[in-house]
């Protein structure tokens, strides 16, 4: 059931993102000879108003592919892709990733709707010799408001402990059905943060209950969550990818591929559709993310030299093309089987395998 939700999910993001290509050809007249869900050999095809739909053996990837998306194939017929304008082209490369960005926000939308899935705002452990400690907060305590904050999830205690403006945090506190006032002095420490960098943060001193609860919200503020969800993921990739392209951050310890997917995916599933759907949304933002980078073979590669194009009024020349389409080719095969043997190490599959051989008698 697990490879079935993966396989579902997967083919999903990737026919979304297609459709977004597809969708933008047909409307601005270029013809769509295929679309295609898999990579590698054909399993079957249907031929509809005029293009095949297929799906191919190996479900890691998909293709919309336009009459006249060759240079050197051209005729200059109005349906073919090279005969439009360098703005239209670019619309076409961009509304796959665009459409996976509003299928990031459909689907975090349904979520706040529905229930979010967060730690509750209830204390698991109070770190001896910190400012919870001395401020009395014991564990069980579900804090209820920090000053003026109307607090619902642990995720709010942490932004509201760290962006504090007082130097004094006065909380409200639900312990055994009473409702106590406390005031904790938070602490400065410096820690590593996701993006491996140090930086000094207030603390006081608790740690969460294994507690997970759902919070739904009404239709506007489930909009304005679903942005500003989709704005931080988009900000916090960026930074990190920054990072990794600069050495500050270890891209092994900070990507999946496929198989780290599959486990996220299987895991979100067993927990309930919230999850489910909020992993889905994470990773339909991510691939639109990754799409857009200015890297030859993905769609930002392709609206980075359509813009260099547009600049200089004519396209590269047809060798220059193909060398970068090569290079670039080399590159994302090269990040693929990197990543894909980091996530072998980092789940043990080699380990798992070599035992059920050994189970086997191999």
């Amino acid at each position: 059931m697990s490879v079935v939700i993966f396989l579902v999910v997967l083919s999903v993001l990737i026919i979304v993102h297609e459709a977004g290509h597809f969708a933008t050809a047909k409307a601005l007249g270029v013809k769509v000879e295929r679309f295609a869900i898999g990579l590698g050999p054909k399993l079957f095809s249907r031929f509809y108003k005029g293009t095949e739909f297929a799906v191919c053996l190996f479900p890691l990837g998909g293709y919309v592919k336009m009459a006249g998306d060759e240079r050197a194939d051209c005729k200059g017929t109005p349906h073919e892709y090279y005969s439009h304008s360098p703005g239209h082209r670019a619309l076409i490369v961009l509304m796959g990733p665009v459409v996976n960005y509003l299928m990031a926000f459909v689907c975090f939308f349904i979520v706040f709707l529905i229930g979010y899935p967060t730690l509750a705002p209830k204390v698991g452990e109070v770190v001896s010799g910190y400012p919870a400690q001395i401020a009395g907060l014991q564990t069980n305590d579900t804090i209820t408001q920090i000053n003026s904050l109307k607090i619902d999830s642990w995720e709010q205690i942490q932004k509201s402990v760290s962006t504090a403006k007082t130097n004094e945090l006065n909380l409200t506190v639900l312990r055994d059905n009473q409702s106590l006032q406390v005031r904790v002095v938070p602490k400065i420490e410096s820690i590593v943060n996701i993006f491996g960098q140090s930086e000094n943060v207030r603390i006081i001193g608790i740690k969460p209950k294994e507690e997970i609860i759902l919070l739904k919200y009404d239709f506007g503020k489930s909009l304005q969550n679903s942005f500003e969800r989709l704005v931080e993921i988009t900000v916090m990739t960026y930074k990190a990818l920054y990072r990794m392209a600069t050495g500050a951050m270890s891209p092994k310890d900070s990507m999946t591929g496929p198989i780290g997917i599959f486990y996220i995916i299987q895991k979100a599933a067993s927990m309930g559709i919230s999850y489910l759907l909020y992993i889905v949304a994470i990773i339909s933002a991510s691939l639109a993310i990754f799409n857009l980078l200015p890297l030859p073979v993905l769609d930002g590669g392709h609206l980075f030299f359509l813009g260099i194009e547009k600049f200089r009024r004519r396209p590269l020349s047809p060798k220059t093309d193909e060398i970068i389409s090569r290079v670039g080719l080399s590159l994302i095969i090269c990040l693929a089987i990197f990543i894909f043997y980091t996530d072998i190490e980092r789940y043990g599959l080699i380990g798992k395998l070599v035992n059920f051989w050994q189970k086997l008698g191999l």
